[in-house]
């Protein structure tokens, strides 16, 4: 092999009608993506010709001769314009709709979006509406769990309740510490019969 044996071809290659790696072994190549290649040392002078499949080839827009009439390339300019101010301005999040007449295409774009922020919209107040709510009862078990040290303060400092307690204690008769006056009576009262 010669010295300048590398074939830089545009990957991927099986865009090419031919067999890329046949022909590369065939001319005695190697073949390396001149996509990712940062040089082209090595490159050989002479490589084979190859085509992209058809299927493959970017479609081209005509003006004239066949192609578009220039009314109708006017038109997808135009659509391609509302188009992007529809984008630009959802992307700022704050959705616009251009001026004018709207394509099919540009039209339908701006409808979708249009939904897609109505959406959102009713999301975020659906979430307010939960952090409002969750305020609120975080509010209420403050409340609540005040209230419930109160009572149990209330019930420790009754000095009835420290009496039947004390005589459950030298009855050796197990209560709850947080239990009710009423339950506290019922254990005294049962000790009695």
């Amino acid at each position: 092999m010669s010295k300048n044996n590398i074939w830089y071809l545009a990957g991927p290659f099986h865009q090419y009608q031919e067999d890329v790696k046949a022909l590369a072994k065939e001319h005695g190549l190697v073949i390396l993506d001149a996509n990712a290649a940062t040089s082209r040392k090595g490159a050989a002078n002479d490589v084979p010709e190859v085509t992209i499949r058809p299927e493959l080839k970017a479609a081209a827009v005509v003006v004239g001769a066949g192609g578009l009439a220039q009314g109708e390339a006017d038109h997808l300019v135009a659509e391609m314009a509302a188009i992007g101010v529809i984008v630009e301005s959802f992307a700022k999040q704050s959705l616009e709709r251009p001026e004018g007449e709207l394509g099919e295409t540009a039209g339908h774009l701006f409808r979708v979006l249009e939904a897609v922020n109505a959406g959102i919209a009713s999301l975020q107040s659906e979430r307010d509406g939960e952090v409002e709510k969750a305020g609120k009862l975080q509010e209420e078990n403050e409340h609540l769990r005040a209230e419930i040290a109160a009572l149990k303060q209330a019930a420790a400092s009754d000095p009835e309740v420290e009496q039947l307690k004390a005589k459950l204690t030298e009855a050796g008769v197990t209560y709850r510490t947080n239990a009710s006056k009423e339950s506290l009576q019922k254990q005294v009262d049962e000790l009695a019969k």
